[in-house]
């Protein structure tokens, strides 16, 4: 059973003690200086100060990782400090003896400033969801395999562009690009007319590794430290036109939105499923039923909502491939981890109509339009769409762990010829 706390947390917060994200933040009183917070209830805890008033006989070496201004020197220090950090601030909000040193270091949440809570080195998204992959193949192939014939043999993904991942709130501005009419030879030039979002979950990576040591599925664990809710906008036009032969491109890259709070995996404890069956074999460094640890699916309850309207409520449960998979895929050829580094699991789709993850998939490609209520239409996104997607799963005792928000409105951008 999870520790009660001292803090006042309303009974329905997601952001329990048994949650604790991560995150990074500032004040109005000092907007250039970032500091490493954690949700608790409706407050923020100023992390690097509480752990300065808890003292030397409180707070070991690990309390020193909270006072930089991202969180790259926790992820960088590695599982076990993980675990010793956490520990440390359960303390510090449950044990009534360091009340009076860390009570002053609370602050409202709506009073603070939430930013990108670590640096990211390199970015990976995946495309793990059978659902979504068969109702794309549907689309773009509908008198043939829905399903390309090495997807469910490895976990597909691409490299992204890390330099254009941003916090939750910032605008998405509509991109420019080459795309091709249906039924005509060449393509044309201009802002992108079938803007999309995908809902996904990303995994921040720490734990560096060297190059040429790859991660099997055993030690994941030490290397994924946090969930954090993320939208992988998709300009479908320009990534139709651009993707053979290599993949995508400009269609992606511009913008990649993630939230402010970073769960821990260590909160995740009991939204802990197995993940649907392999229906073919598969390679055994991909192969994770008998690893010795729990399962690597998760129970993570999704909701999309456009222009304030929910639209979708993928399941995570759904996902064909875990987290284990994608990460040990991702190094087996040798490629080294950073701290810092992020891959994502690809649109969450269930199978229902009701639980697709993307405008592509809700709307058919545009030939079956969303009716949203107030009566208008929507194909793609239009500018002013404001996009929204939340996250719950799980918690002990019945609790439900939450993983905030990540929104991103979409504004015009600028006319090239």
């Amino acid at each position: 059973m999870a520790a009660p706390t001292w803090v006042a947390v309303p009974d329905d917060s997601p952001f329990g003690v048994h949650n604790l994200p991560y995150g990074v933040f500032t004040t109005a009183d000092r907007p250039q200086e970032r500091r490493i917070g954690v949700a608790i209830g409706d407050h923020v805890l100023d992390a690097g100060a509480a752990a300065r008033a808890a003292g030397a006989g409180t707070a070991g070496p690990e309390a020193g990782l909270l006072t930089a201004p991202t969180l790259n020197p926790l992820l960088t220090a590695g599982r076990s400090a993980w675990t010793a950090v956490r520990s440390l601030i359960t303390a510090w909000l449950t044990d009534e003896a360091h009340r009076a040193a860390v009570e002053p270091h609370l602050l409202p949440r709506d009073s603070v400033t939430l930013h990108l809570a670590f640096d990211v080195a390199d970015y990976v998204d995946f495309y793990a969801s059978e659902h979504h992959a068969t109702n794309v193949g549907r689309i773009f192939r509908p008198d043939g395999e829905p399903l390309p014939p090495n997807w469910k043999h490895l976990p597909i993904g691409y490299h992204g562009r890390s330099g254009t991942i941003v916090v939750s709130g910032t605008p998405v501005v509509r991109p420019n690009g080459q795309r091709r009419g249906a039924g005509l030879s060449a393509p044309s030039f201009g802002p992108c007319e079938r803007l999309d979002f995908e809902a996904e979950l990303g995994f921040v990576v720490g734990g560096p590794t060297a190059q040429g040591e790859p991660v099997p599925l055993a030690e994941a664990e030490e290397h994924v430290f946090g969930v954090c809710l993320l939208n992988d906008w998709s300009a479908r036009d320009i990534q139709a036109w651009e993707t053979v032969p290599l993949g995508p491109f400009l269609g992606k890259s511009f913008a990649t939105s993630v939230s402010p709070w970073i769960v821990p995996l260590d909160a995740l404890s009991a939204a802990r499923v197995d993940p649907p069956p392999h229906d073919v074999g598969i390679q055994p460094y991909l192969d994770d039923r008998d690893t010795g640890t729990p399962p690597r699916g998760l129970d993570i309850a999704v909701e999309v909502r456009l222009r304030g309207e929910v639209v979708s409520r993928p399941p995570f449960s759904t996902m064909y491939w875990t987290y284990a998979q994608m990460l040990t895929h991702m190094t087996v050829n040798g490629a080294s981890l950073r701290a810092g580094d992020l891959f994502a699991s690809g649109t969450v789709s269930g199978p229902k109509r009701e639980q697709r993850g993307a405008l592509i998939e809700l709307t058919w490609n545009g030939e079956e339009p969303l009716v949203l209520a107030d009566g208008t239409k929507r194909t793609f996104l239009e500018d002013g769409d404001e996009l929204v997607i939340s996250a719950t799963a799980p918690g002990p005792d019945g609790t439900r762990i939450g993983f905030g928000e990540v929104a991103g409105r979409v504004v015009a951008g600028p006319v090239l010829v």
